[in-house]
């Protein structure tokens, strides 16, 4: 037995217990506590807290409420063991039932089709006081429809920018998804009203899931991490005027990596055949002056995705697939009237200057 133990790393004590008939074992006994109240008095405690009085109250109340009106039975602690011994202790209020979010899947293959959105803070000089940079961002190309700086961030601002941007661009209806996440000003009824009555779906990211807006999320990156980003804002006008360059670089002449080195603007526009061309000649060339240079053999200008996705279905295939999700009718609305035309904030959409609302509004040529 010895050898047989010291094989398995096992003890003898355990080898014999274990070999040892389940039915030779004695039964356990355990005896109950000098302490435990009879049953009689648990019965009693127990119909107090099923009392119309304290159906619906968590022991704690029970027990302070009994306190104060002279009344002892039992520890909070034992109301809960009482509890127990008759069924799983849960909450005895009424609970909002578990919800369930269907995972946003979204495709892009043409611009105007899906436009997502986000606001993001910006600071400024004096302590505790934020910026609010709204930012409409088209899926397929990255190009930034429309921005606008204020300081307040509510839906009446939501609904002026969308209204202007849809306008302009000429958006049918039926055409546009407008992916968010589930901001106060995204989940208003007066903001759900404007997209329902132009012909807009929605689409959401599920609570506390930021990777549903991934696109968002890192244009805003790439906004705060420019080398020329102030950190600290003056005031609105300060801020307006940084984003007005900071955007018109970014749309015109930055080459983005997710678009193959195109600019947003390239894509948007469809002058990606036109600049493809350009550089291909360049490619071309060099190839006949150095061939030795290119081991892979003559190089080959990359192209943009045909399709832009969020959280495809499996990775590597590409889905068609359209799920928006259903618009939440239990939000409350966050309504907040709509500016005076002389603190307006500036909605810009790149391009022309024109007047509208009493806003000065930058829209495309």
């Amino acid at each position: 037995m010895n050898r047989a133990c010291d094989a398995v790393g096992l003890s003898r004590a355990t080898a014999y217990r274990r070999l040892k008939p389940k039915a030779a074992r004695p039964p356990l006994k355990r005896s109950c506590s000098e302490r435990r109240i009879p049953n009689s008095e648990r019965t009693e405690i127990l119909a107090v807290l099923d009392s119309e009085q304290f159906l619906d109250q968590p022991p704690r109340e029970v027990y302070a409420a009994l306190l104060t009106e002279g009344t002892y039975l039992c520890s909070v602690r034992t109301m809960y063991r009482i509890l127990n011994e008759r069924s799983p202790v849960h909450d005895r209020r009424n609970q909002r039932e578990p919800r369930s979010f269907a995972v946003p899947r979204l495709e892009a293959s043409a611009p105007n089709s899906v436009w997502t959105w986000d606001i993001s803070k910006l600071p400024t000089i004096e302590r505790g006081v934020f910026l609010n940079l709204y930012v409409i961002l088209d899926l397929f190309s990255r190009f930034v429809v429309a921005w606008m700086v204020a300081s307040r961030e509510n839906a009446a601002l939501a609904k002026q920018l969308f209204g202007e941007a849809i306008s302009r661009y000429d958006v049918a209806a039926g055409n546009l998804i407008v992916h968010q996440d589930r901001g106060a000003p995204m989940t208003s009824h007066g903001f759900a009203e404007l997209l329902s009555e132009l012909g807009v779906e929605r689409s959401y990211s599920r609570p506390r899931v930021s990777n549903d807006n991934p696109f968002s999320e890192s244009h805003f990156h790439t906004v705060k991490y420019q080398p020329d980003y102030p950190g600290r804002f003056k005031d609105v006008r300060h801020a307006r005027r940084w984003c007005t360059d900071f955007f018109q670089w970014y749309n015109y002449d930055h080459h983005h990596d997710g678009l193959a080195l195109f600019t947003p603007a390239d894509v948007f526009f469809g002058r990606v055949d036109v600049v493809a061309q350009s550089r291909e000649r360049a490619l071309a060339a060099a190839y006949a002056a150095h061939p030795e240079r290119f081991v892979n053999g003559p190089p080959r200008v990359r192209r943009p995705p045909s399709r832009v996705l969020i959280n495809p279905a499996e990775p590597g295939i590409v889905t068609a697939e359209k799920l928006i999700q259903a618009r939440d009718s239990d939000v409350a609305s966050l309504w907040t009237p709509p500016q005076s035309p002389s603190t307006a904030p500036i909605i810009h959409l790149p391009g022309v200057t024109a007047h509208n609302r009493g806003a000065e509004l930058t829209l495309p040529s």
